[in-house]
């Protein structure tokens, strides 16, 4: 049921004040992985005592770098209320747990966004802030939270890297004209905007044809990053050309079906990581398995530009969670789609996707959609006890 009220004074704080500190968290957009990306906002009487941001991975969380921030400018927050995107961390990893630097810190009341569904966390670091009389208020911007860390909380909680589909298209869904010609359907801006997310994803992933017929290097040019993503193909023959522009230092993953100890070990000795997984079909690479490789590699976000023969395939494995287009006004006719896909002889078979955006982006627009059910998946796994105190 819709509900029509608008919020109370305090619900407007809490909305104002995590939406600062998702705010912080998009300003590490591409340096937290595999961890990640939340932002922490300490507060007393509208005031802002102290601010942080996850660090790279080894430094601190964004807990810690606001308590930090808050000691830096000479503040206590005993009794003050602190917003987190994400539940705090209850156990050691490379950093001490941040709810002990909570619980010793005493604020009155902690608001968080969304629950980490990792086990080793998972509800335990809010039972112990109420344990202590805490009061702790949860699911407050709840999807926008969720759609920072889809990855991390997929992998966590699925143990599938969240994985995104990018496509440049003209309005009839063309890719590129019959004689190969494809640069550029859309516009710079449009271009720069998908380095983007190239940049915030942990591996960008193509096919061997693509390689083949473009030779591309599958970095980010167009917006600064403090790292660059990972490069992956699926190369089932294993037929990657040594030469490939890709195999400039940097680490490529190469998954196939087929064994060449020779070209492996030269490959390997310019930091190319082979990796054999064989489908039950002949030279095809078992495309779940690969997504299941990734994460197992704490891999969270997958970033997919490839041609419509691997695109398809990936579709048609369930691979895909969300599809990022980017539609250029003209009409290309008979040239080659974006997507193959086996024929269709009922409109329910069709694969369904829920639209979540459209956007200019100069003269072309960009279209998002996701996986319903996917999306739905994780939010469930992000589900905390209902606001309130102990």
């Amino acid at each position: 049921m819709m509900m029509n009220s608008s919020p109370t004074p305090g619900q407007a704080d809490d909305l104002s004040w995590m939406r600062r500190a998702l705010a912080l968290a998009q300003t590490v957009m591409y340096s937290t992985a595999p961890n990640p990306r939340v932002g922490c906002v300490i507060v007393r009487d509208g005031r802002v005592l102290g601010e942080g941001a996850t660090q790279p991975p080894g430094g601190p969380h964004a807990e810690v770098c606001a308590l930090r921030d808050a000691q830096a400018r000479g503040e206590s927050v005993a009794g003050a209320t602190v917003y987190v995107t994400l539940e705090p961390c209850s156990h050691f990893g490379r950093t001490p747990p941040c709810v002990d630097a909570l619980l010793a810190a005493a604020p009155a009341r902690v608001v968080v966004a969304i629950g980490d569904p990792n086990p080793l966390v998972n509800g335990k670091g809010l039972a112990r802030l109420r344990e202590a009389g805490i009061a702790v208020t949860t699911g407050i911007c709840r999807e926008e939270a969720l759609a920072l860390n889809a990855g991390f909380i997929s992998r966590m909680s699925r143990g599938l890297p969240w994985t995104w589909l990018k496509m440049a298209a003209s309005l009839d869904g063309r890719s590129a004209l019959h004689n190969g010609l494809s640069q550029w359907i859309t516009g710079p801006e449009a271009r720069a905007d998908g380095h983007r997310w190239r940049a915030r994803s942990c591996v960008v992933l193509t096919g061997i044809g693509t390689v083949l017929k473009d030779d591309p290097q599958l970095t980010v040019r167009s917006v600064e990053t403090p790292r660059q993503p990972r490069r992956a193909v699926v190369d089932g023959r294993f037929e990657i050309p040594e030469d490939a522009r890709l195999f400039d230092g940097g680490e490529v993953i190469v998954f196939t079906a087929r064994a060449d100890a020779a070209k492996q070990a030269r490959l390997e000795a310019r930091n190319v990581r082979v990796v054999a997984l064989p489908a039950e079909m002949p030279d095809r690479v078992d495309l779940p398995a690969m997504m299941r490789w990734f994460a197992a590699q704490q891999f969270n976000e997958v970033h997919v530009e490839a041609g419509a023969g691997l695109s398809g395939a990936l579709v048609a494995a369930g691979c895909i969670d969300e599809l990022l287009i980017y539609m250029a006004p003209m009409l290309l006719g008979d040239a080659a789609g974006v997507v193959k896909l086996p024929m269709l002889e009922r409109l329910d078979a069709a694969p369904r996707y829920e639209f979540i955006e459209a956007e200019r982006v100069a003269a072309d627009l960009r279209l998002r959609a996701r996986v319903p059910e996917h999306w739905r998946g994780l939010l469930r796994r992000v589900e905390l006890p209902a606001a309130g105190t102990p």
